[in-house]
């Protein structure tokens, strides 16, 4: 399990100014699937294969535990999604791509990079899957937030305060690891170990404060009643969930990129870093 304490520290600058994008794309590379979403257009893509030739069962995905592994395969799937999202005319367009909260500089660097070779010249927010979240599900919410992340290959508890991260623990675990009939022990036994860490860390009350509030699950494990009503009885605490879990963080990705779209004036971006 890796926590916030093990390496370098996610970014924690405030609100970018607007970079004058007319259009854009919001971004969820996840180890399972791959989402696109467009303001006033939703969901365009949800996919999880490469597209090309040497496609076939068992080819390995472009993203696995939260990292990317084949910047090709990559790279022919955003390609594919803009294609069919932005059109060949891809000026004046910004993309919001979300990542894991403790995703290290060489995936930051690997996932822009395939933005780039896919899309061309594009202007790029990257925002960590926490605040991605909690800009869908908890907009207005100051104080303490918990954001538990259930993915397919990855999972990550993060702590935030006034829509700032004070901790974030990562375990290169998730639902493709639970054979399809076992019950899902080990993913909450991962998620209970995760927030009772941070737990003892502590020393200001933020973890009590928001497992009162109730944590925001998120991911593809979100979306299975069994997981959620386990972690719940676990902590003795409600779960907060959006109507679709699996597409909370690219459609709050999408939210982030609206207030791009619109301007100034439009509802602050979440800190975050822009290239």
């Amino acid at each position: 399990m890796r926590s916030l304490h093990d390496g370098p520290r996610p970014d924690r600058s405030g609100p970018r100014e607007n970079v004058g994008a007319v259009r854009g794309l919001a971004l969820d590379l996840g180890s399972s699937w791959t989402r696109a979403w467009v303001p006033g257009r939703g969901l365009v893509a949800e996919t999880a294969a490469c597209d090309g030739p040497d496609d076939r069962p068992g080819h390995p995905r472009p993203v696995r535990r939260g990292r990317v592994v084949d910047p090709v395969c990559c790279g022919r799937v955003l390609g594919r999604i803009a294609d069919t999202a932005l059109g060949t005319d891809r000026g004046d367009t910004v993309i919001v791509l979300s990542h894991p909260v403790l995703a290290g500089a060489e995936h930051r660097a690997a996932a822009k990079e395939a933005v780039a070779a896919a899309l061309g010249p594009t202007r790029v927010i990257v925002l960590d899957s926490a605040r991605a979240a909690a800009a869908l599900a908890a907009p207005r919410e100051v104080g303490p937030l918990l954001v538990v992340d259930i993915g397919a290959e990855l999972t990550e508890t993060t702590l935030l305060v006034d829509g700032r991260i004070r901790d974030a623990r990562q375990a290169e675990a998730g639902l493709s690891d639970l054979a399809p009939s076992e019950p899902p022990t080990a993913v909450v036994r991962t998620v209970l170990d995760m927030v009772m860490a941070m737990w003892k860390q502590d020393r200001h009350g933020a973890v009590l404060g928001a497992l009162r509030k109730g944590p925001l699950l998120a991911g593809g494990g979100a979306a299975r009643p069994d997981v959620t009503h386990r972690i719940a009885v676990r902590l003795g605490a409600p779960v907060r969930l959006t109507d679709d879990p699996a597409t909370t963080v690219v459609r709050g990705a999408g939210l982030v990129l609206g207030s791009v779209l619109r301007g100034p004036a439009a509802a602050p971006v979440p800190p975050g870093r822009r290239r």
